[in-house]
């Protein structure tokens, strides 16, 4: 019988939980998805129990239970930092001490007495293992991916202390290279703009990745000569004088407004050409980082081949800079590279120090399953919900499903796609979906208003048939998570450069939106990038038949992929939350497994509150 491991992250943010069998992840799922609140922070209770469900096995039959960080050490610095930034750090020690000391700094004993109620019998617990966070993170990177040796980068906020690590991954061992330590972050440097932008830390990162190429980095060289000093090996040192998150409850303050000229944007205000240069200000010292940091990890292993983890690797703009700039030979990204990640990979390192092999190397493929580690639904559940609502539907399969909905989409119709096992990390990826034709131009807005409820600059991302990627996107390499940027290749830009005689003369700004820029114009950001998906020959096999049977249709292999969810929600896990977003938005038809639902044939909608939106929060 093989041996199981549970591992769990928890009460920081993205909580999850994972279960791997002799090394191989078998499932995985954030607590958001059965929540229903985004980025949920607490005990991973249902994930845990989905996991279990999903192995077959009870908790008794679990070898060990790894959490993914130690609380006590993470205690430790953050004593260590009240009491160097005493008395300024006061609020902050008064917000956070009473929890440190109930429970946070010893939070395995948390754990255990969450899976105690998990359990339920009162048998004997597993014994609860504990790692470090970014050792969990080099874990998540290495092990599951398709490489026998590797350079291993991580990079995010803040673990225990480190915020930066590189690692050297050979056969099943991980050899610790080297960190740099909290309070000098890029992950906090990259937060504080966010903050500073007017979006939510730990979730609105992503809106100033896409904000960037609206802007000019015409604060980059401030930035560079009063907030960051790099030296050519990509370690750094923050100003620490004009950041408030060492001590304070934000992370910026009066020192922040004094070097760029004003108070920070009010969340919801209106974007101005100040938010879009320092968002791509920061965006171009990120990537400059993460460049020398790449190129010095490859360097001390002598790897031609690295894997990334941690928060920032979601940076897909950064990945596809280190891509691009032929740093190494490839790049390996975690699906689920930020914390809820971190379960995984402190399953996968007890697995791996209990001896378990990396089987899959030798094929040449990684071990996440296309990270369709989420629940899946049976035909026979979804047709019983769907005669439980009385709702109607046609059932088809296989090439006539494909063909049937690749033809809706080409006539400009939106559908919901809903197939198979969920994804498990932040990125849609065919079997929670919302999908669209990339050559409508006025699909981008349609999407951000009409069906997902979220600001207009937000870029929508392709997927693509692998084969046919090289001849629409300037890709170096095979990108299935959605984790790399790439341009638009020359020969799908508009009159063959990108030029548009058409575009008018408003060029900055949002009035950027306006102006198409290639045959895919959905999909292709203000800068001629796109974050492309590749869907191979063995991923996805309802996905890619819709793809293939789009390309045979309208000689386009690609499609708009995004996430099945509005604005503030977490993707859809089940078929009633599917059915829910479909009736709510403006989507077109649904496709839960083989069964199709059109929108006019429904029965009325009748919400329960009178603006069900309200009841979301923002992200």
């Amino acid at each position: 019988m093989p041996e199981l491991i549970l591992g769990i992250s928890a009460y920081y943010h993205d909580s999850a939980a994972a279960v791997v069998a002799d090394g191989v992840p078998l499932a995985a799922a954030q607590e958001e998805r059965f929540s229903r609140r985004r980025h949920d922070p607490r005990f991973p209770a249902r994930a845990v129990d989905y996991c279990l469900r999903a192995a077959g096995a009870k908790l008794g039959d679990v070898a060990a239970v790894a959490f993914y960080e130690d609380s006590a050490l993470k205690f430790r610095r953050a004593l260590a930092t009240w009491l160097a930034t005493a008395p300024r750090g006061f609020p902050a020690f008064h917000d956070a001490f009473p929890q440190w000391l109930a429970w946070k700094r010893n939070a395995t004993e948390e754990v255990r007495r969450n899976l105690r109620a998990t359990a339920g019998d009162g048998g004997a617990l597993p014994p609860v293992v504990t790692g470090r966070h970014h050792a969990s993170h080099a874990a998540s990177a290495f092990y599951p991916s398709p490489y026998e040796s590797a350079a291993v980068l991580c990079v995010d906020g803040v673990g225990e202390w480190a915020t930066t690590s590189m690692w050297h991954g050979r056969g099943a061992r991980l050899s610790a290279l080297g960190e740099l330590r909290f309070p000098h972050s890029l992950g906090l440097l990259y937060s504080a703009f966010t903050y500073f932008c007017g979006f939510k830390v730990d979730s609105g990162e992503y809106k100033l990745m896409g904000l960037a190429p609206y802007g000019t980095p015409r604060y980059a060289r401030l930035i560079r000569e009063r907030l960051i000093d790099v030296k050519p090996d990509g370690s750094f040192r923050l100003d620490l004088r004009h950041f408030s998150y060492v001590y304070g409850r934000v992370m910026v303050g009066r020192g922040f407004e004094e070097l760029f000229g004003g108070p920070r944007r009010e969340p919801e205000g209106p974007l101005t050409e100040r938010e879009f240069d320092l968002a791509a200000s920061v965006q171009q010292v990120t990537e400059e980082v993460m460049l020398r940091l790449a190129r010095t990890v490859c360097e001390r292993t002598g790897e031609r081949r690295l894997c990334l983890a941690g928060g920032v690797a979601l940076n897909c703009v950064a990945n596809g800079r280190i891509v691009a700039e032929g740093l190494c030979d490839e790049v390996w990204v975690q699906p689920a590279a930020g914390d809820a990640g971190g379960a995984l990979g402190a399953a996968l390192a007890e697995s791996h120090r209990r001896g378990a092999p990396r089987a899959h190397v030798g094929r040449r493929a990684d071990a996440m399953s296309g990270a369709l580690l989420g629940p899946a639904y049976a035909a026979e559940e979804i047709v019983g919900f769907l005669e439980r609502r009385g709702v109607p539907y046609t059932r088809l399969s296989g090439d006539r499903l494909a063909r049937r909905v690749a033809a809706e989409i080409a006539a400009g119709r939106i559908v919901g796609w809903f197939q198979g096992r969920m994804e498990f990390g932040p990125r849609a990826l065919g079997a929670r979906s919302i999908l669209a034709d990339p050559r409508d131009p006025r699909m981008q807005s349609t999407l951000n208003l009409r069906i997902k409820f979220r600001e207009s600059f937000r870029p929508f991302a392709p997927a693509v048939l692998s084969e046919d990627a090289a001849r629409w996107f300037d890709l170096r390499q095979e990108s299935p998570y959605m984790l790399l940027t790439a341009q638009v290749a020359t020969g799908q830009c508009r009159d063959g450069d990108g030029a548009d005689a058409d575009a008018g003369d408003d060029r900055t700004g949002l009035g950027l939106l306006r102006i198409r820029r290639s045959t895919i114009p959905a999909v292709t950001h203000v800068d001629r990038s796109s974050r492309v998906q590749t869907v191979g020959p063995h991923d996805n096999p309802p996905f890619r038949r819709l793809l293939t049977a789009f390309r045979d249709l309208t000689g386009c292999p690609v499609l708009v992929n995004t996430s099945f969810n509005v604005r503030g929600e977490p993707i859809v896990n089940t078929p009633e939350e599917a059915y829910t977003c479909f009736m709510r938005t403006g989507i077109d038809l649904l496709v839960l497994g083989d069964f199709l639902l059109e929108k006019e044939d429904q029965p009325p909608w009748r919400e329960k509150e009178d603006d069900w939106r309200e009841a979301i929060p923002m992200d």
